[in-house]
């Protein structure tokens, strides 16, 4: 039997969240054919090894080196056999027999690009990052310096879709990203430019540019753990607003000089007003 659908999870020194990530694709990923490549990304915790004997049937990777989000899932689809690449975050749950409708219904868009589902945290609070716009001018001030999670606008967070929709979106999280092999190679998958964050970002955009189209799929969620595998600290901040940073100077620089420079000293004055919270 062909393989439908390779998961791919970059680990990184969280081995009971990947645990449970692990036992949730057992209990929910049934009804279509389907791998699981685990590459870890050199963690300095090495409990995650003893997970080797206990799913036997996933395809464990060990990195020599951390090299990054997107050059870790790029080795790891290197060795994937599946139509379909579903990134994963080590620190999601699968919550359902949904897998085969989301490939079902890719399957069915003529320039299907990407696809993202509804996220929760533990908490069951809505995370609005699971359907967003491109970064512009505009939705990046209201990311940066305003809280417009709750309004109706089409804005940074794309709160004029509805959270249970099935729609068009231009921007879905690398926690769960759903394309095809094929595209995802045509395309030259993730950015290796990008260590940690914005790599998702500029996935979608890359797709968006070449024709294809991206979709929240919000009938059908995950859980995650948000934050559980993160140190907010200063390499945090680095990464974080170094992403951004490198997304801009790649698509506005040159092209829009103008919401460059706004971009860019927006960026440059949050990093620094984070930077002061955490002394």
């Amino acid at each position: 039997m062909n393989t439908k659908l390779s998961i791919v999870i970059v680990h990184y020194n969280v081995a009971q969240l990947l645990k449970s990530c692990l036992l949730s694709i057992e209990k929910y990923v049934t009804e279509i054919s389907y791998e699981v490549i685990v590459i870890d990304n050199h963690s300095t915790d090495t409990s995650w090894k003893d997970l080797i004997v206990e799913f036997p049937k996933v395809n464990f990777i060990f990195s020599e080196h951390n090299e990054g989000f997107a050059k870790a899932n790029n080795e790891a689809i290197n060795q994937a056999k599946g139509e379909y690449i579903l990134i994963l975050n080590p620190d999601t749950e699968i919550e359902g027999f949904y897998m085969e409708d989301v490939v079902d219904f890719a399957d069915t868009q003529s320039n299907f690009g990407c696809l993202g589902v509804r996220m929760h945290d533990a908490k069951g609070n809505f995370l609005p990052e699971s359907k967003r716009s491109i970064p512009d001018m505009f939705n990046s001030f209201e990311k940066l310096f305003v809280n417009f999670k709750e309004n109706s606008s089409k804005s940074y967070y794309r709160n004029d879709i509805g959270e249970y929709d099935i729609a068009e979106v231009e921007v879905v999280t690398g926690a769960f990203l759903l394309v095809k092999q094929e595209v995802y190679k045509k395309v030259g998958g993730l950015d290796e430019s990008y260590f940690m964050y914005g790599e998702d970002i500029d996935l979608c955009y890359t797709l968006l540019r070449e024709g294809y189209t991206n979709y929240y799929y919000g009938k059908s969620s995950i859980l995650h753990h948000k934050g559980e595998s993160t140190v907010k600290d200063k390499i945090y901040l680095s990464r974080f607003y170094g992403a951004m940073q490198i997304f801009i100077n790649k698509y506005y620089k040159n092209s829009k000089p103008l919401q460059y420079s706004f971009m860019k000293a927006g960026l440059s004055l949050r990093y620094q007003i984070e930077k002061i919270k955490l002394k």
